[in-house]
């Protein structure tokens, strides 16, 4: 076998990390690849070039929130209706957590995630926006004083986490549920140090955690305890003490 150029080809090729043999051997070299302006352009469409991607998504995400400080995450419903008992329940949790100290992150959105920020940016908090690039998506609420937009959901939930000395979770549909659950399961696996997690209202919460306690647990499938790894609270100034007492702010 043997490159355009007439010149044999190594049996054996290392590129960086990846050792290339036989059939796998590719022709050129890197630099040459990279300076070619007349190549093809389906790299821009591979995995490789993802990663790359990826990779920019984290550093702009750990640049940008770096220096935020103690803060707490607050997930809930895009579809929670403004002037709701839900949406001023959540207007008062993000300013009680400005005044306890944190700033607040949230998904950036309508709802909810409004409605939190809304509460902080009145406060005189700092209110974050994490946004992510939907079919649907409405873009960033006006109370974001700091948002980061994301593709890619996990990185999204990786800042969420990283940055948060607690979470506080409204009432929403499948993607708060997936917030919830994989708090719980990186509390629950120690992969995080320990933090609260609190579910704000008990009438909405209240199926899921006899699920909980009655399948999961009784069927052995989930320990008691674990049932400990978060608070319920229908109370705002509870739900606070809640997820700060724990994190060494009051």
């Amino acid at each position: 076998m043997a490159n355009p150029e007439g010149a044999p080809v190594p049996e054996e090729q290392r590129l960086g990390p990846v050792l290339r043999r036989h059939d796998q051997v590719q022709t050129g070299t890197t630099d040459q690849r990279l300076l070619d302006s007349e190549g093809p352009s389906e790299w821009v469409h591979t995995d490789p070039w993802r990663v790359m991607r990826i990779q920019s998504e984290f550093v702009e995400g750990f640049g940008a929130l770096a220096e935020l400080g103690p803060a707490v995450s607050v997930f809930g419903s895009a579809r929670t209706p403004r002037g709701s008992a839900e949406y001023d329940a959540a207007v008062r949790i993000g300013g009680a957590l400005v005044k306890a100290g944190f700033s607040v992150i949230t998904g950036g959105g309508p709802g909810a995630m409004e409605a939190v920020n809304k509460g902080a940016s009145e406060a005189g908090g700092t209110s974050v926006g994490l946004g992510i690039e939907l079919p649907f998506e409405q873009g960033m609420n006006d109370y974001v004083n700091l948002g980061v937009d994301f593709r890619y959901f996990f990185v999204r939930k990786t800042c969420f986490v990283k940055y948060a000395r607690g979470f506080v979770v409204l009432p929403g549909g499948l993607g708060t549920l997936d917030e919830l659950f994989e708090a719980l399961t990186l509390v629950q696996t120690r992969k995080v140090t320990r933090f609260p997690i609190v579910l704000f209202g008990t009438d909405y919460w209240s199926g899921l955690v006899g699920w909980l306690r009655e399948t999961l647990v009784a069927q052995g499938k989930a320990s008691p305890h674990d049932l400990e790894l978060f608070h319920i609270s229908d109370d705002v100034d509870e739900a606070i003490a809640l997820v700060t007492k724990e994190v060494g702010i009051q």
